[in-house]
C-alpha cells in the first residue's frame, strides 16, 4: 500500500533542525511531503530523505511526486535535492516534474547538479513575491526574503479548502506576521530559548519568537517543525502544551512520520 494516494495530508518525513541535531540523526531530516487535491509536492529534501520515503508505512513512492521545492540551498534542506529528482524521473528515464528553488541554489555553487537538469520537465527560479500555479486549484506563493545567510523564502500553499503557511529559516522580523496569515502554520523553531548574544548571530526562530506569531495571526492549528539541540532537549511535544496553554491556540509538534490529514484540521 502506498500513503499518495486519498486523503490530503502532510507527511512530516523528518523534524530535524540545524546541524547537530542532523549530524547525529536525534531526528530525521528528510523534508515535508505535501499532498494536496492530488498535486504531490516534497518540500526541503535533507538528508535521508528518500530513505524515509521508501521506509515509511504506508511507503510514500517518490514516483509519483509531481514538485519539489527547495525554501534554501543549506544541506539540513537540500542534501538529497538530487537523488529525489532521480526517483521522481525513475533514474531520468521519464522526463516529468517540476523543481522550484532560490537563484543561488542553481547558479554559483549549486547544489542541484547540472547532469539531472535535464530530467525534470521544468525548473523555475522562485523569488519575493512569487506566485506559481502547480495546478487548476493547488498555488504557491513567495512572498517575502527572510533573513538567512543563503537566500530563503517562506511558502503559502493555498487551495480552495484550506491555506497553509511554512515559515522556514530566519531570524525574526515584522513582515512575517503580514504574509503568514495561512490557516495552518508549519513553523521551523530552532531554538527554545536565545540570549542576547547568541541573537546577535542566530538567523532562527525561537518559543518566544513563535509565541509573538501565532499570538498575533492566531492559525487554527500551529504545528511547531525542524529542531535544534536546545528544542530536543526541552521536548517538542512538552512545548506545544505549554505554548498551547499560554496561548489559548491549538499547538502540536511535529514527530518524524507524522502524517497530519488536513482534513481533520477541525478536530486537533
Amino acid at each position: 500500500m502506498e500513503d499518495t494516494i486519498g486523503t490530503d495530508f502532510i507527511k512530516f518525513l523528518g523534524t530535524a533542525g540545524a546541524r547537530i541535531v542532523v549530524a547525529k540523526q536525534l531526528r530525521a531530516s528528510g523534508g515535508m511531503w505535501y499532498s494536496l487535491l492530488g498535486v504531490n509536492v516534497l518540500v526541503d529534501p535533507g538528508p535521508g530523505c528518500l530513505v524515509r520515503c521508501v521506509s515509511s508505512k504506508p511507503k510514500m513512492d517518490p514516483m509519483r511526486l509531481d514538485v519539489i521545492i527547495l525554501t534554501h540551498r543549506h544541506l539540513d534542506h537540500a542534501a538529497d535535492v538530487n537523488v529525489m529528482i532521480e526517483a521522481m524521473t525513475e533514474g531520468g528515464f521519464k522526463k516529468r516534474g517540476i523543481l522550484y528553488a532560490p537563484e543561488d541554489a542553481l547558479t554559483e555553487d549549486p547544489v542541484v547538479f547540472q547532469y539531472v537538469r535535464s530530467y525534470i520537465s521544468h525548473i523555475e527560479i522562485v523569488k519575493e513575491g512569487g506566485r506559481y500555479q502547480l495546478s487548476d486549484t493547488v498555488s504557491f506563493e513567495t512572498p517575502i526574503k527572510h533573513h538567512h545567510p543563503s537566500e530563503t523564502y517562506g511558502i503559502n500553499f493555498s487551495t480552495p479548502k484550506y491555506t497553509i503557511s511554512l515559515i522556514v529559516d530566519t531570524c525574526y522580523f515584522p513582515e512575517l506576521l503580514k504574509y503568514y496569515k495561512g490557516d495552518i502554520l508549519i513553523v521551523n523553531v530552532v531554538r527554545y530559548t536565545v540570549d542576547k548574544d547568541t541573537k546577535k548571530w542566530l538567523y532562527h526562530l525561537s518559543i518566544r519568537d513563535v509565541k509573538e506569531i501565532v499570538t498575533a495571526l492566531k492559525p487554527k492549528v500551529t504545528i511547531l517543525n525542524h529542531f535544534g539541540m536546545t528544542m530536543v532537549k526541552a521536548q517538542p511535544h512538552i512545548v506545544a502544551e505549554q505554548l498551547a496553554k499560554e496561548t489559548g491556540l491549538r499547538i502540536i509538534a511535529a514527530g518524524d512520520g507524522m502524517r497530519f490529514n488536513l482534513a481533520d484540521i477541525e478536530s486537533w
